[in-house]
């Protein structure tokens, strides 16, 4: 089987531990099933687990990959759902403390096939593509999330999001556009600006930037160095959904903006199964489709990595198997 497994973690020279070579077929987990995988898509999880976040030396060699569309054993076209849940666990799947996502327990999906719980497969409707599947179940699925379940607004609203260009940036703005929102962007790209604007934001702005209004919601995954735009930028009542940090988790908190103006900050982690399976209908009825920056051959996926290490991607990395 071919695999892109992570052999080694480093934590300033991620793309060293990754090794693209045929090695024996994983064995099954008791009551999993298989997807003989078409296509799998790249996320930074990748690139921090290579750095060793949520992937101890001690469950190396590990394959890497959240995202996948294949075919499972009944010959049904399928999206892997990347939220493992523990077995007892009955309720919502990213509220389940024991819960992981492919590739930090379990083997990913940057291979030949994948073995996942029955309960982790959406059915693919036929307008999708596998490549276009193949880049929903992590940072769409976050997108999705974030948008319509987390911040509350009715379409309609004016959104924020900080950072153009990433996957679940780039998720923002199509979903966004396409439910009704004015999507304001940020970036210092001035490219990846023009690039977030034909894709359907309303309008882009340098990084730190004093807006024209404020808005009603940001959408934050960068965290420290946007932080305090992010508080500013927001109207009275306003919301931050945060569903990350990159750029470091200790910001000052500004309370006192935060309770005067009655801000809410609100966290948003991945996004459960139900929600998968209605982002999935969402794009298959709208015509919203993601952003493929580039389609590679499984045994290009060092290069792909190289790519999303680099900042040279504006929307998702597919690799075809």
């Amino acid at each position: 089987m071919l695999a892109a497994r992570a052999v080694a973690t480093a934590p300033d020279d991620p793309l060293a531990g990754v090794e693209v070579a045929d090695r024996p077929p994983q064995p099954a987990p008791p009551g999993w099933v298989r997807v003989d995988l078409r296509a799998a898509s790249l996320n930074h999880h990748d690139l921090w687990s290579l750095r060793g976040v949520g992937l101890p030396a001690d469950r190396l060699p590990m394959v890497l990959g959240c995202d996948g569309a294949g075919i499972d054993e009944r010959g049904r076209e399928v999206v892997v759902h990347a939220v493992v849940a523990d077995p007892a666990w009955s309720g919502e799947e990213t509220e389940d403390p024991r819960r992981s996502i492919l590739s930090e327990r379990h083997p990913g999906t940057l291979a030949e096939h994948v073995w996942v719980p029955e309960r982790n497969l959406v059915p693919k409707p036929a307008e999708l593509s596998f490549a276009e599947a193949a880049c929903l179940p992590t940072a769409w699925l976050t997108a999705y999330r974030m948008l319509f379940t987390r911040s509350g607004l009715a379409p309609g609203s004016t959104v924020l999001v900080q950072g153009a260009g990433g996957g679940v940036a780039t998720a923002l703005v199509a979903l966004g556009t396409a439910a009704g929102y004015r999507v304001w962007v940020t970036s210092r790209d001035g490219a990846r600006r023009e690039r977030a604007l034909a894709l359907g934001a309303s309008a882009a702005f340098e990084s730190g930037a004093r807006l024209p209004e404020r808005v009603d919601a940001v959408m934050e995954s960068v965290g420290q160095a946007t932080w305090a735009h992010t508080l500013r930028a927001l109207r009275p009542g306003g919301t931050v959904v945060v569903c990350g940090a990159t750029s470091g988790d200790l910001p000052p908190a500004e309370l006192n903006r935060v309770f005067f103006q009655q801000l809410r900050v609100v966290g948003s982690t991945m996004g459960s199964r139900a929600e998968l399976e209605r982002l999935v209908r969402m794009c298959a009825t709208t015509g919203v489709r993601p952003l493929v920056d580039a389609v590679l051959p499984l045994a290009e996926a060092g290069e792909g990595l190289r790519r999303l290490a680099a900042g040279e991607v504006f929307g998702k990395v597919v690799l075809e198997v």
